[in-house]
């Protein structure tokens, strides 16, 4: 594996773990061979270790005494429980950018909207989204708060995990996820930092239940599969 100055090996095995995970081609309860895995990166056993106890901080895995690391289980539960702490440390984020918010800036956001609503018009689900999440991080110096940012950045992973599971879902209900974060613009521009928050919970509610839908539907398909192969 090619090392990159910005990020070590066993970083960039967990990386490379974990967008596996996201995309579902490691699946839930799965193990995760470290052998396999060392041989096709072509590193040693011990970076494979390293990237695991770094993809355990994520929740895309746990790792069990004598069984190993295995992919976390993704159930409506855990889905709950996970926009359930993103909403607030998101709330956060945004009421702090808000509070501080400088003229210049303002532009970026608008440009970003604008970024959305292309994502949005194409159907690009997970571009959407990664646009938001992700972009958040840029913010970092207006948040200034090392504990909060790490724990979504912990947190960050599951969402996009999340959310991959909703690639199917109508263009009406990207619309209504667009419509819903610029409400939350319009707050953080007027420096309206609760209403921001407040927004932002909104959102993450929606997103939870479109997430909570197309789980159910995944497991329904999978249920199906699993009856007409035992006839």
């Amino acid at each position: 594996m090619q090392q990159h100055d910005k990020y070590s090996i066993s970083e960039q095995i967990a990386q490379h773990i974990a967008e596996q995970i996201i995309s579902g081609e490691l699946v839930e309860g799965e193990r995760i061979q470290e052998i396999r895995f060392a041989q096709e990166l072509d590193v040693s056993r011990g970076s494979i270790r390293e990237a695991l106890l770094l993809l355990e901080r994520t929740h895309l895995i746990e790792i069990y005494p004598r069984r190993g690391a295995v992919v976390s289980e993704m159930s409506a539960q855990q889905v709950s429980s996970l926009f359930d702490m993103s909403s607030l440390l998101l709330g956060q984020i945004v009421q702090r950018i808000a509070d501080i918010l400088q003229t210049h800036e303002i532009e970026n956001l608008k440009y970003l909207l604008e970024q959305l609503s292309e994502e949005c018009h194409l159907g690009h689900t997970e571009n959407f989204y990664d646009l938001i999440f992700q972009g958040l991080l840029k913010h970092q110096n207006k948040v200034n708060n090392p504990y909060l940012l790490k724990y979504y950045k912990e947190l960050l992973p599951s969402l996009r995990r999340s959310y991959f599971l909703t690639l199917n879902t109508s263009k009406r209900e990207l619309q209504e996820s667009l419509e819903l974060f610029k409400l939350v613009v319009t707050a953080i521009v007027s420096r309206n930092s609760q209403q921001a928050a407040i927004n932002m919970e909104d959102f993450c509610r929606h997103l939870r239940d479109l997430v909570l839908e197309s789980l159910t539907r995944m497991k329904q398909i999978e249920l199906a599969w699993a009856r007409r192969s035992r006839r």
